[in-house]
């Protein structure tokens, strides 16, 4: 019986943990960008059933708070703070979201197209 060589399957393994799939590759990245109360672009088209994410910028001088009632998403950040959101798949629609924080201004909204 010969014993199994080890050393010979970890270049292989190191290889396909270290190089990313094919879906982390073609998800598209949006930004968007708040700033006391303005969120910037107000209107943000995505694509439906597919990984996308969306990075948040908070350049203002005020907290902000991404919400959305219909995603069931929300974040904080503070001033000049940013984060992200990844988005699995999204139906087909309209989905407002706006700044809790700043309620006076009004929604942006993502399509999902």
């Amino acid at each position: 019986m010969r014993a199994a060589r080890p050393l010979t399957v970890l270049p292989l393994l190191f290889a396909c943990l270290a190089s990313p799939t094919v879906a982390e590759e073609e998800a598209p990245v949006f930004a968007v960008h708040f700033s006391n109360g303005v969120i910037s672009p107000s209107i943000l088209e995505v694509p439906a059933d597919k990984r996308f994410k969306i990075e948040l910028y908070n350049d203002g001088s005020t907290p902000i708070e991404f919400e959305s009632i219909p995603l069931r998403k929300e974040k904080v950040l503070a001033p000049g703070a940013s984060s992200f959101l990844v988005f699995r798949s999204l139906k087909a629609g309209d989905y407002a979201f706006f700044d809790d924080f700043h309620l006076d201004m009004p929604p942006a909204r993502l399509i999902a197209k």
